[in-house]
């Protein structure tokens, strides 16, 4: 039986990379793995029921990946990331023509993370 899948995004600098996720995006680490002290970063991110993999392994993925994540709230997550200022992001809101509301961050290594939320029910 299918459990549940944990998309893995090429990173290439450990501390920017937790500027992004854990600073700006509000990620928490919920562990790090490195075969030995030098090595590259491999890590576990999560956020309510999110999971992400972050690893610097030039094997593991390529960068410039992107990957959709359901809110029910879009307007308060775009609101809380533009309270922080973060220099790298001013995300917006765009509503598309396929009826679903979009916000996209790109994070420092060329990753796109997409924020959507569908239409309510009693629209």
């Amino acid at each position: 039986m299918l459990q549940g899948i944990v998309p893995i995004l090429r990173i290439f600098d450990e501390d920017k990379a937790k500027e992004f996720y854990v600073d700006y995006l509000e990620f928490v680490v919920d562990w790090e793995h490195r075969f030995e002290e030098g090595m590259p970063l491999y890590m576990q991110i999560s956020l309510d029921s999110i999971v992400l993999h972050l690893s610097e392994h030039h094997g593991d993925c390529t960068p410039g990946a992107a990957l959709r994540i359901e809110t029910n709230d879009l307007g308060a997550l775009c609101g809380r990331l533009n309270q922080k200022k973060y220099k790298q992001s001013r995300p917006g809101i765009t509503d598309t023509p396929w009826v679903l509301r979009e916000m996209t961050v790109t994070d420092p290594f060329g990753n796109r993370i997409i924020y959507y939320e569908s239409p309510r029910a009693t629209d």
